[in-house]
């Protein structure tokens, strides 16, 4: 199971909200090119990495960010807020995104996102589908949507997608725990149907709530792709250390 940090950006500065409320930013570090070059000197391999004020812009915004991230380390980086139109997602790999994550955009324009799909590929274009009581929601989680969050995740796997993130929003910024029962749910019911040529096997990558070291070989033991960790790395619930010897047992 990939091990994937997260740094969420407002105004160039490397923040975590809880619940995805803007009123609840901390502020972690000025910085979050050292930030990302601290995960590297740990043997993180991978970023997650937020445009929180794209995500309320409906445009990309920290594009400066993700370039300088993409330049001073190896990280391999998932970039997502905001990514409205082709112009957002050009200027996302060109400043150094490995992948892109789309959320808003596959619920609101649909015929977009799958457009995406076909012109890079289903390893470059990752499906962002974040729930509240298993809807999905949107614009930063500001909108919820009348989707249901399986149905709408088996759908897309119809249209070529394997990398879904899935944030329960309930769980985000909380420190209280994932959603294993959710991802559980998921896995279960998100096969590939055979016949769905474009189907591919669900790569699900958890997000949101991760609090304890303890949780990581449960969702690795559910089948979870990879998983998102943030507060619990920046309130120290889980070091830094603690990870590398992780990603060095599972090498």
């Amino acid at each position: 199971m990939r091990i994937i940090p997260a740094i969420d950006i407002i105004e160039g500065k490397c923040v975590r909200l809880s619940k995805g409320d803007y009123n609840t930013k901390i502020i972690y570090n000025e910085n979050p090119i050292e930030v990302a070059k601290e995960f590297e000197a740990h043997g993180i391999e991978y970023l997650h990495l937020v445009d929180l004020d794209g995500a309320k812009a409906s445009h990309i915004v920290n594009h400066k960010v993700l370039e300088q991230i993409a330049i001073q380390t190896n990280l391999k980086i998932d970039f997502g807020g905001g990514l409205k139109s082709d112009e957002d997602l050009k200027i996302a790999f060109e400043s150094g995104a490995n992948q892109i994550t789309g959320g808003s955009i596959a619920v609101k324009n649909p015929a977009i996102f799958k457009s995406w799909i076909a012109k890079y590929g289903s390893d470059k274009i990752i499906l962002g589908a974040d729930g509240n009581n298993e809807k999905i929601a949107i614009c930063g989680w500001l909108e919820e949507s009348d989707k249901e969050l399986i149905p709408f995740v088996q759908n897309y796997q119809k249209e070529g997608v394997e990398y879904v993130i899935c944030t329960d929003i309930s769980k985000d910024g909380m420190l209280q725990g994932t959603s294993f029962d959710l991802y559980k749910k998921m896995l279960e019911q998100c096969v590939i149907s055979n016949e769905c040529e474009k189907s591919h096997p669900l790569k699900l990558i958890a997000s949101g709530g991760i609090s304890t070291f303890e949780e990581l070989p449960k969702l690795a033991a559910l089948g979870c792709e990879g998983t998102i960790i943030g507060k619990a790395i920046y309130e120290n619930r889980i070091s830094l250390k603690q990870l590398e010897n992780y990603i060095i047992n599972q090498s």
